[in-house]
């Protein structure tokens, strides 16, 4: 199937609004056989949009979003906040494809570097994204960004002994 990335206007974000909550919890639903059930009734990212997020879509071939990433600036790095595909759409390198879009259009700018944090014993988080280039952070490395985003995670009730930091350099 064909897809095409971009960066969503906010008359789309809104348009789509309802699909991309549709698609984050059809991939949330993936953590009920994880070693973190919790996580696939946690509040959706997608609907807790800040201001100056900006978020990439990946559309199917009829237009339709399959899947998103919606990114936030970082004093030194862009921190990718939240990334879904629809199940249905999964395996078809989807996810790496939107990392790949925003990673293009950071270096473009001079962004050093993309961020994340992701639980570090499930499959599909930070395995998958060291073999798309990120390295684990260490404590000492951890940004004043990245230690509020721990600190958000821990009164979100995020399960935090597993929760990792993770950086791309562009």
């Amino acid at each position: 199937m064909s897809y095409t990335i971009g960066e969503a206007t906010s008359s789309q974000i809104e348009q789509w609004r309802t699909a991309l909550s549709a698609i984050e919890r059809a991939a949330a639903a993936m953590f009920r056989d994880s070693p973190h059930p919790q996580m696939a009734d946690a509040p959706l990212a997608c609907e807790q949009l800040a201001p100056h997020d900006s978020v990439w879509i990946a559309c199917d071939a009829h237009g339709q979003p399959v899947g998103f990433l919606i990114v936030r600036a970082a004093a030194d790095a862009l921190h990718l906040q939240e990334i879904d595909v629809h199940p249905a759409h999964a395996r078809q390198g989807l996810g790496a494809r939107l990392i790949a879009a925003v990673a293009d259009w950071a270096r473009a700018r001079g962004v050093p570097a993309l961020t994340l944090s992701t639980c570090s014993d499930i499959p599909w988080n930070a395995p998958y994204y060291q073999r798309l280039g990120f390295r684990e952070l260490t404590l000492p490395e951890l940004t004043p960004h990245l230690l509020e985003v721990r600190h958000l995670e821990t009164c979100a009730g995020l399960p935090m002994q597993s929760r990792v930091c993770m950086r791309k350099s562009l």
